[in-house]
């Protein structure tokens, strides 16, 4: 869900390319929903190997991480860690939501609507722990960093990019924003092109870049005030105020100067206001990471997806020598500026 402040935000258009020779965190629990719901069978069914198990993720996460890396892109994957219980409201209106869809499921399957099977399909997704852990397992083998986050990821990314880990967060959702990201990263694909939730359509999409800086300077206004508007507006910690849209928000935080204004003149309160506008400007992160990649495990890789996992060994094969050949290459460039 996140935050929708879009209509207020300077975006610029942008490619994967451009972003060679840099360092990106990626929003990992963001990336593998995504490949959940978008990489399927013509059934709707996602991905499985040989044992029935669900393999979309890690088909995902292997050809869109060695295509990265072949163009000198060195991610790390943050991952999620316990939600703030400030996010329950979220959690359990996604959990419904769930529910709601696995009826239609169930009657689209009944009535043999093939269209709609395929569509209700790809809206029920769950990252389960066997997901994440495989997840991590084929990054760790192909020598890609990964970071535990505290709590939420968009708010372990904003943080290594304020601090200069990583130079942009690749992620769908706006509050990385309000969490302090200098450089936001979406629709970060190769192919142009995404398939909308839950529909068998596909639209044509660049990736674009939003710097935190310029949008703060073009609104004319604080970090402290964009997570303002944002509370306004509505996030994954509170329900926003009724008829208040990004840009009325922006006027109204602009007139009265901060949340506490704008609510003591509208008469109305917001419940853990003052926990959740501490979530976003201070949050928990884990300070001890690691960024370096790591030369990939060839054989690791071959027999976790070949032999575990059902993968085609020829087309396997061949993305593994590209991943290390390119490794070789980043590695090689950052000799080449040590010395």
């Amino acid at each position: 869900m996140g935050v929708d402040i879009s209509g207020i935000l300077m975006r610029h258009e942008t490619t994967v390319k451009e972003f060679s020779g840099q360092t990106l965190a990626i929003d990992a629990y963001n990336m593998i929903y995504q490949f959940l719901s978008n990489i399927r069978q013509p059934d709707g069914t996602p991905l499985m190997d040989r044992n029935g198990m669900i393999t979309s993720h890690l088909s995902g996460l292997f050809y869109r991480t060695v295509s990265m890396i072949q163009i000198g892109i060195k991610p790390v994957y943050v991952f999620d860690g316990k939600p703030s219980s400030l996010k329950s409201r979220t959690l359990e209106e996604r959990k419904m939501v769930r529910e709601k869809n696995k009826i239609e499921l169930e009657k689209a399957i009944e009535s043999g609507d093939a269209e709609k099977i395929r569509s209700f399909s790809s809206r029920i997704n769950y990252i389960t722990p066997q997901i994440v852990t495989e997840s991590r397992d084929l990054l760790h083998l192909m020598g890609v960093p990964t970071v535990n986050a505290i709590s939420e990821g968009e708010a372990q990314g904003a943080w290594m990019s304020d601090s200069g880990y990583v130079t942009g967060v690749v992620s769908q959702d706006f509050d990385t924003l309000l969490f302090g990201c200098k450089n936001l990263l979406r629709n970060f694909a190769f192919n142009g092109r995404r398939k909308l939730p839950g529909r068998n359509v596909y639209v044509n999409v660049s990736p674009e870049s939003i710097s935190l800086e310029e949008n703060l300077s073009s609104l004319g206004i604080t970090r402290e005030q964009l997570v303002d508007i944002g509370i306004l507006v509505g996030t994954d910690f509170n329900k926003g105020i009724d008829r208040v849209g990004a840009k009325t928000a922006l006027n109204l935080v602009k007139k009265y100067g901060n949340i506490f204004g704008v609510l003591a003149m509208k008469g109305i309160t917001i419940e853990n206001l003052k926990e959740i506008r501490e979530l976003f400007l201070n949050p928990p992160v884990n300070k001890d990471i690691n960024t370096e990649m790591s030369p990939p495990d060839t054989d690791g890789i071959k027999y976790f997806l070949i032999e575990q996992h059902s993968f085609s060994e020829q087309r396997i094969s061949q993305y593994v020598q590209t991943l290390k050949d390119s490794y070789g290459k980043l590695s090689q460039k950052t000799l080449d500026r040590f010395f």
